[in-house]
């Protein structure tokens, strides 16, 4: 029996991308910040963590392009949240390190 089955192993190249994007300081803030208050502008995070909006909306992309932010548009103001499913997927493969 190998050590890991095939699901194992599809499961650790979908989180991959994700783990990657939290890698970053910043990326890892602005993911517990949505986890703690999802809903929110990109401008808050300009504040919160003192870089430039040009910097706060590259990093949400890469958040976004990893598929563990999504976001709702209210007239001129985007907001973020969270996207649960690409949370789970990085729970899994977290469950697996833990085992």
């Amino acid at each position: 029996m190998s050590i890991l089955e095939n699901r194992d192993i599809v499961a650790q190249v979908d989180a991959s991308p994700k783990l990657k994007a939290l890698g970053h300081p910043v990326r890892l803030g602005i993911a517990l910040r949505l986890a703690a208050e999802g809903g929110t502008c990109a401008c808050d995070f300009a504040e919160i963590f003192g870089i430039s909006q040009p910097a706060v909306s590259q990093h949400l992309k890469v958040l976004r392009e990893a598929g563990l932010v999504k976001t709702r548009r209210e007239g001129t103001q985007i907001y973020y949240s969270l996207d649960l499913g690409g949370v789970r997927v990085l729970q899994r493969a977290v469950a697996q390190l833990a085992a």
